[in-house]
């Protein structure tokens, strides 16, 4: 028997949660799984309940949220034997949509029932962990706008992009790594280990998990009629091939701006320097995904 916790974020996403652990008890296999179940209280209880089930040698902690869930319980599992495990309900859920997890609750527990441990790797911004994206611009600002608001979901996230594209004001940066030193004025600055910001818009088409580097995905001013054609591009996997993108690869750079201001990390908005290191670490983190037959 394997010891499998379940950590709900009783506030994460839109989806209720009442009777998320019922239907876990459900769906796992009980021959094979030993299920515990928790609900997060407070900020930080995540990481405080996931340490606890590695001191305990659980064999996975099922991190019950969206990005900022999987990332609150992640960076208490890297570099131990427990691996993590994906129930996406929050807004974007981009870590679990790289690896293929499905976004109905039901079918993402038969995943787990499914499932074999594998190693991918994660990235640091300064001394905080993420996972699948950190970075800086536009997407940072609208984070912290949209972190700022009562309301959940898709259709306010859309809201903040579009009132924030008036408001927000591009920066000066300079990139500097490893056979890198490349200056620009950025709209949007990504830093991605996975390859999408979530919702299936993705940033950085060709960024994988386990390849040991960074997707540097660089978005440059551009003017209102480019938008739809933009949008278009991040939900086909285009996005690299536009004029106004660059993409550089690294697995650790260096990041100055002019003033200190948003950035994110997994999609969690914070105030942030004007120096910023970001490297990848790689295959620092067992992750629970389907058997590949």
């Amino acid at each position: 028997m394997k010891k499998i916790a379940f950590i709900i974020n009783p506030i994460s996403g839109t989806v209720k949660k009442e009777s998320l652990p019922n239907l876990i008890r459900e769906v796992m296999d009980r021959n094979h799984f030993d299920v515990e179940v928790a609900f997060t209280e407070y900020r930080g209880h995540g990481s405080k309940l996931a340490r606890s089930y590695v001191e305990r040698e659980f064999h996975a902690v099922v991190a019950v949220g969206g990005d900022g869930t999987v990332n609150e319980i992640a960076r208490e599992l890297i570099h131990t034997p427990v691996s993590l495990g994906i129930l996406p309900i929050g807004s974007g859920n981009g870590l679990a949509r790289h690896l293929g997890i499905s976004m109905n609750q039901r079918k993402a527990l038969e995943q787990i029932n499914r499932s074999e441990s594998i190693f991918i790797d994660y990235g640091v911004v300064n001394k905080q962990p993420f996972f699948c994206t950190c970075g800086t611009g536009f997407d940072a600002y609208v984070s912290m706008e949209f972190a700022k608001g009562q309301r959940r979901g898709i259709v306010s996230y859309i809201e903040k992009m579009i009132t924030g594209y008036f408001n927000y004001k591009s920066q000066n940066y300079h990139i500097k790594g490893k056979e890198i030193d490349f200056k620009t004025k950025a709209f949007v600055i990504t830093f991605a280990n996975a390859s999408q910001w979530g919702n299936n818009a993705y940033i950085a088409p060709q960024a994988s998990v386990q390849d040991g580097m960074l997707d540097i995905s660089i978005m440059s001013n551009f003017p209102v009629i480019a938008i739809p054609s933009l949008a278009l591009q991040l939900f086909t996997k285009t996005i690299d091939k536009d004029l106004f993108m660059t993409t550089l690869r690294s697995n650790e750079i260096t990041l100055y701006r002019d003033e200190i201001g948003p950035f994110h990390y997994d999609g969690e908005p914070y105030v942030e320097g004007k120096e910023i290191r970001i490297k990848i670490v790689a295959e620092g983190l067992k992750v629970l995904t389907e058997k590949r037959f």
